[in-house]
């Protein structure tokens, strides 16, 4: 039986993989192949599938492939934890280190996390007689080696050309199962693929920093427009699906929720700015909390995860945002410099023209209504044009226009 593992490592691959195993135990296959190319993931995630490796009933190989593959951080110590490792020629394995992610050299926590994984590789490299000194350093410094020094160095067990290759390579091995031995029949094999369905594939993506962050993003705003446009429905609707997607990808994350906390302000500021005249305070405010959010959102452990938001994209949400609600703070200023047409503050400064002769007190027409008024500024004869000065208990004070 085989899978395909193309991308980060999270709790979905971990998931997938668990259930391949089981499929290959169920159906008596030979053994499990795990076509392997990754830049890394999450140490947890990496944490259950060695486990499960290491206690699975059925042989499991794992093959770096296709050409231009890699397993890199995360990947290593599932490639280590295979009862057999292969590679494709053209790949490379070790550590992937995000630059981005690397705590200061004196950080205690980045030096706990490091001794631990090192630990970790080690008991992995030791179990199944691999390269203790290579697999430490794969952790500790970052190294990293082709198809043909790691078959050299005694990382892996063999280079295949492809999976017909490598099932006839493997053909005859015997490997130590968690409680047997088992030797694999795999020439001329028939080969079954054991493929994610439709809910994993979307819950996998979904796993991806990148889509969560933009899914939450269009979460908040979706009831964002709903709470500033009342009866819209749509952007209510949208908003809350979004969230709860977001949600969910934020459970298989480590989140910060220190960040998130001030994403969530920063949407409170831009409409509080839309309500309230700050003269751009509170968006200032908002634009500096939005990014600092955004760049603590992601909590990586370790600096061996892989796993992190792209700085272009949150620049490039955060400037949107920031441009989005200028405009549309821009739009309120403007409309408050209008001169008001409607309520009594519209009727002031309005020309009417006088119905009768106002000595002081008659009547006059102002926008096709009949109003009594009252001359502040000596008689007016009845025909001519008036400007309204003042209103008091439904009666206007006006003088010659």
């Amino acid at each position: 039986m085989s899978i395909k593992i193309d991308g980060a490592i999270n709790p979905v691959i971990a998931d997938y993989i668990r259930d391949g195993i089981e499929k290959a135990h169920r159906e008596k296959a030979e053994c499990l192949i795990i076509h392997l190319n990754t830049p890394g993931g999450l140490l947890q995630s990496t944490r259950i599938i060695v486990s499960l490796m290491l206690e699975s009933p059925v042989p499991v190989i794992v093959y770096v492939s296709p050409g231009g593959a890699h397993a890199g951080s995360a990947g290593v110590f599932i490639t280590m934890a295979a009862h057999i490792a292969a590679m494709a020629p053209g790949t490379n394995i070790g550590a992937a280190h995000p630059v981005g992610l690397q705590q200061a050299p004196d950080s205690i926590m980045n030096e706990k996390g490091t001794n631990d994984a090192a630990a970790f590789i080690r008991t992995i490299a030791e179990k199944r007689n691999r390269n203790i000194q290579w697999a430490e350093d794969a952790v500790r410094h970052s190294v990293s080696i082709t198809e043909k020094e790691a078959l050299k160095n005694e990382v892996v067990d063999l280079i295949a050309m492809n999976e017909v290759d490598l099932l006839n390579q493997v053909d005859g091995k015997q490997v130590a199962l968690a409680a047997t031995t088992a030797t694999l029949h795999t020439k001329n094999a028939r080969v079954a693929s054991y493929e994610m369905g439709f809910v994993e594939k979307m819950l996998n993506v979904l796993s991806d920093p990148n889509i969560t962050y933009i899914i939450l993003m269009l979460g908040l705003y979706g009831v964002l427009f709903e709470l500033y446009n009342p009866g819209a429905i749509l952007p209510g609707i949208v908003g809350v699906i979004a969230l709860i997607l977001a949600f969910y990808s934020m459970h298989t994350l480590p989140i910060n929720y220190a960040g998130l906390a001030l994403i969530v302000f920063a949407i409170i500021l831009f409409l509080l700015e839309i309500k309230i005249v700050s003269h751009g305070l509170l968006a200032i405010g908002a634009v500096i909390s939005l990014l600092m959010g955004s760049m603590m959102l992601i909590r990586s452990d370790s600096s061996l995860e892989f796993v992190k938001i792209s700085r272009s994209l949150i620049i490039s949400s955060t400037v949107v945002t920031a441009l989005f609600f200028l405009m549309v703070i821009g739009i309120g200023l403007r409309a408050q410099r209008r001169k008001v047409v409607t309520g009594i503050e519209g009727l002031i400064g309005a020309t009417a023209d006088s119905l009768d002769t106002l000595d002081p007190s008659g009547t006059v027409m102002l926008q096709g209504e009949v109003w009594n008024a009252e001359s502040i500024a000596g008689r007016i004869d009845k025909g001519e044009k008036v400007l309204v000065k003042e209103m008091r208990n439904l009666k206007l004070y006006v003088e010659k226009s």
